[in-house]
């Protein structure tokens, strides 16, 4: 049992010593994941906030034909710039195609206070239609649009007032109507999301490391070395698995720091409150032992595609088909109705952890499923183990031209 332990221990170290002596290696499959993922996610919160936010500085033109009188009270105190008269239809439209131009073309109809009163449902004529040409494209036009149709809207409600939809009945004391919180709107959207990316980023650590370790040393002819001193390839296989593991889940760590730290400014809005209390300190080892167990299993199964491959060129090959299922089953949250209750589920390798951290973002954390994710995975591993050991043991399979 020591000499296992020592067997193995040398093994983990060895591989370590490799992989830290390598500071351009340690750069790239540690510090560089997430730093470039909090750059670029910044980058394009930034980026998307600017676009959908208007420039008050930016006045919206307003050109309008045949102007009520009643109208006008309900958007003189709108953002924009009023002009009466008559235009060329086809020169301001043409303009308005510009999306440059923060311009809005309105055309009511002639006498349309008189058409207002007069017109009569029952009569089956259509109603006056007020027309409205702008450019979506435009920051500032949108928004003028959708306050300029708000405005019209309550126009016509104070005409013909039959029933309100969510009115408040004493402004001291408003009714809250939309019963989802901000714990609920959050933990739809982590789910759906962040499970995913732990995911891809969990495999892309492992990929980054464990072909090198294994098929590299195969393409290199260390291998042999190792294959011919006295060292159980057991030994060897959970030295590998375990070192492995511990690379990946250190690159799968500053990713998702990385996503954590980027994803407020994902998220337009400054009503919600992004915080860690989100989540109580269960949540995260629960996250933990589940992104751990997970880690174990997808270095088991690239560690086994490496051991067949004859190089790490031919291991990136091998291993497509199985990124492409990963891909797959990370999307899976985002279509379903919710993480399975049934126990069942969550015995499936790589779908179970998905679903199980999906789950815990929508704060249904079941501990049931849980232990059943983390034994299922840990069982998978061994059985990894035992396959890639005997792969170790078959000449024909690590010595292949």
């Amino acid at each position: 049992m020591k000499q296992y332990k020592n067997n193995t221990l040398t093994i983990i170290g060895k591989e370590c010593k490799r992989f830290f002596s390598d500071r351009s290696l340690v750069f790239t499959s540690i510090i560089m994941p997430g730093l470039l993922i909090y750059l670029i996610y910044t980058l394009m919160g930034d980026a998307m906030n600017k676009k959908m936010q208007a420039d008050p500085n930016d006045v919206t033109v307003m050109q309008i034909e045949n102007m009520p009188a009643s109208i006008y009270p309900s958007i003189q105190e709108l953002p924009l710039m009023i002009k009466e008269g008559t235009f060329d239809h086809d020169a301001t439209i043409n303009q308005i195609a510009d999306k440059e131009n923060n311009l809005i073309y309105v055309v009511f109809p002639p006498a349309f206070d008189s058409l207002i009163a007069t017109y009569n449902v029952a009569s089956g004529l259509p109603a006056p239609n007020v027309r409205i040409y702008y450019n979506s494209a435009c920051t500032e036009a949108e928004a003028t649009y959708t306050a300029l149709c708000a405005a019209l809207d309550a126009f016509e409600s104070s005409k013909v007032n039959i029933f309100d939809i969510n009115a408040q009945q004493d402004p001291n004391n408003p009714e809250i109507f939309n019963q989802i919180t901000e714990e609920d709107f959050l933990g739809d959207l982590f789910s759906g999301i962040i499970p995913m990316l732990i995911l891809m980023l969990l495999f892309s650590g492992c990929m980054a490391i464990a072909p090198t370790s294994i098929a590299g040393e195969k393409e290199r002819g260390t291998i042999a070395t190792l294959l011919v001193t006295p060292l159980k390839r057991y030994e060897l296989a959970l030295g590998k698995i375990i070192a492995l593991s511990c690379f990946a889940l250190l690159s799968g760590i500053s990713s998702f720091v990385g996503i954590m730290l980027s994803l407020p400014k994902m998220i337009p809005t400054d009503e919600l409150n992004l915080n860690a209390n989100l989540y109580t300190t269960s949540d995260y080892l629960c996250l933990l032992f589940a992104i751990l167990s997970t880690t174990l299993v997808l270095v088991s199964l690239i560690a086994i595609i490496s051991a067949y491959a004859k190089d790490v060129k031919n291991a990136g090959t091998m291993v497509t088909p199985l990124m492409l299922v990963i891909m797959i089953i990370g999307l899976t949250p985002m279509f379903g109705d919710g993480a399975p209750t049934q126990l069942a589920y969550y015995l499936i390798p790589v779908y179970n952890s998905i679903q199980y951290m999906a789950s815990v973002f929508n704060h249904v954390n079941m501990i049931n499923a849980m232990i059943v994710t983390v034994a299922s995975n840990v069982v998978y591993t061994i059985l990894g183990v035992v396959l890639l050991s005997k792969m170790f043991d078959n000449e024909k399979v690590m010595f292949r031209n």
